[in-house]
């Protein structure tokens, strides 16, 4: 995950400071040099490391800080709020016309995900009750145009394609295709370049006097950390973009360009690629990326995950077989797939205060999900409805239909008769169940598998 070395070596900092009870000046500059050395290894411009660390240093020291019995804690409230306000405070939206459509277009270097995130944008955008189409304006990357037609139809989007027509053409036509059929956001993706072409921004240029564009996204691969800035710098001075995506901050990426990107360009990251999968984008909400820098989790982002993912009657269902005694093998493959709609298992627990430094070198595997499902759907309906017949020569067979070993099978049992078990322990006077508050589609008995 993105800022793991920036997250250790700023606890290692905040670490020192907890053990000097009340500071001295000459503490607070120390451990400003300490972040802004952190800071720089994260691939964070030179003048915003500086900039960031006098900004913080001055807060410390005039406020009063080094006189407080809980110094080394008001430091790191003012260490999140600059960092906060670093990349930008509060989240960025994105702009829409009063009249449909909102016109987005993407932009940016060749391989950073832009087409690909042209249809994460527009999952995302469908997810929210719109009605969006894609655009095909890259026509000189060959088979550009088949693929946004491929992720477009992943993600259940309709494509607008003429070819290798102008693409400032394309794009008007587009528009007004959009107006006729009721789709209110267009996404323009236009073709990648290698480097700041002269030829093909103007090309962007020509685009963007064609029709009205109301957001320019610079799609950007914050694996090449400063770079990755510099280029978002050279395009918002030729295209005066709207915001910036980040991609692969999922990936071991050092994070300077997300701290940087604000800063030097002045524009907001509006979105994060935290995947490969299509619904992996996220809208960017600095206050919670510095919490997770800072190893408070993202419990909100976990909540609104939860919420937007979990299937809630199927939820009610499944407490309520749970409260009388019913849970069944249906029940726990229901939930297996309840917690593969929220991604992968590290991610989620990821956000959980304090489980992002403790769960990272360890190895949980996604798949395991996927061999418990084959498991039990090679279970015939009655051992599905009572695993308690599971005797050694069904368990025999199940392993072999699945393709596992009958340790797996028994494994799984193990854990469906400690969940059961578990929940026994939820028991109120008079022997009625309390469930723990919002367990269905949570992580609970997941543990293990």
């Amino acid at each position: 995950m993105a800022f793991d070395s920036l997250a250790d070596k700023l606890a290692g900092v905040f670490k020192k400071l907890r053990t000097k009870g009340k500071l001295s000046e000459a503490d607070v500059k120390e451990a400003m040099r300490d972040v802004r050395l952190a800071l720089l290894e994260a691939d964070v411009n030179y003048k915003v490391a500086k900039d960031f660390t006098n900004s913080v240093a001055e807060k410390c020291i005039g406020a009063n800080v080094m006189e407080s019995l809980t110094a080394a804690q008001m430091v790191v409230k003012i260490v999140k709020d600059e960092l906060t306000a670093l990349m930008g405070s509060e989240q960025a939206r994105l702009n829409t016309s009063s009249k449909i459509p909102t016109v987005i277009m993407m932009c940016g270097l060749q391989g950073a995900g832009k087409t690909t995130h042209c249809a994460k944008l527009a999952s995302y955008l469908k997810s929210q009750g719109h009605r969006p189409m894609l655009v095909a304006c890259d026509i000189y990357r060959p088979a550009a145009i088949e693929q946004l037609k491929v992720v477009g139809e992943s993600v259940g989007v309709p494509v607008f394609e003429k070819g290798t027509q102008k693409p400032e053409i394309t794009a008007k036509e587009a528009v007004r295709h959009a107006r006729d059929y009721g789709n209110d956001f267009v996404i323009l993706d236009t073709a990648g370049r290698l480097h700041i072409d002269t030829e093909l921004m103007d090309e962007l240029i020509r685009i963007t006097k064609s029709v009205d564009i109301h957001n320019i996204l610079l799609v950007i691969d914050s694996m090449v950390g400063q770079d990755a800035v510099n280029v978002a710098k050279a395009f918002n001075d030729i295209l005066e973009i709207s915001g910036v995506i980040l991609t692969k901050l999922d990936g071991d990426t050092r994070g300077g360009a997300a701290l940087s990107a604000k800063a030097v360009t002045g524009k907001p990251i509006l979105f994060v690629g935290v995947g490969e999968k299509m619904n992996a984008l996220e809208p960017f909400y600095p206050d919670r990326m510095a919490s997770r820098i800072l190893g408070m989790g993202d419990v909100i982002s976990l909540i609104e995950k939860v919420e937007n993912e979990i299937d809630a009657k199927q939820a009610e269902e499944t407490a309520r077989r749970l409260e009388e005694n019913k849970f069944d093998m249906n029940d726990l493959l229901a939930q297996f797939q309840q917690i593969k709609k929220m991604g992968s298992v590290k991610s989620v627990l990821s956000m959980l205060p304090g489980m992002e430094r403790q769960i990272r070198d360890v190895d949980i595997d996604d798949k395991a999900l996927l061999r418990m499902e084959a498991i039990i759907t090679s279970m015939t309906k009655k051992e599905r409805a009572k695993p308690d017949i599971l005797n050694g020569s069904r368990r025999k067979r199940i392993a072999e239909g699945a393709g596992v070993k009958v340790e797996d099978v028994n494994r799984l049992v193990s854990q469906y008769n400690q969940i059961k078990k578990m929940f026994k322990q939820f028991s109120g006077k008079g022997g009625k169940k309390r469930l723990p508050k919002g367990f269905p589609g949570s992580l609970n008995g997941f543990n293990g598998f």
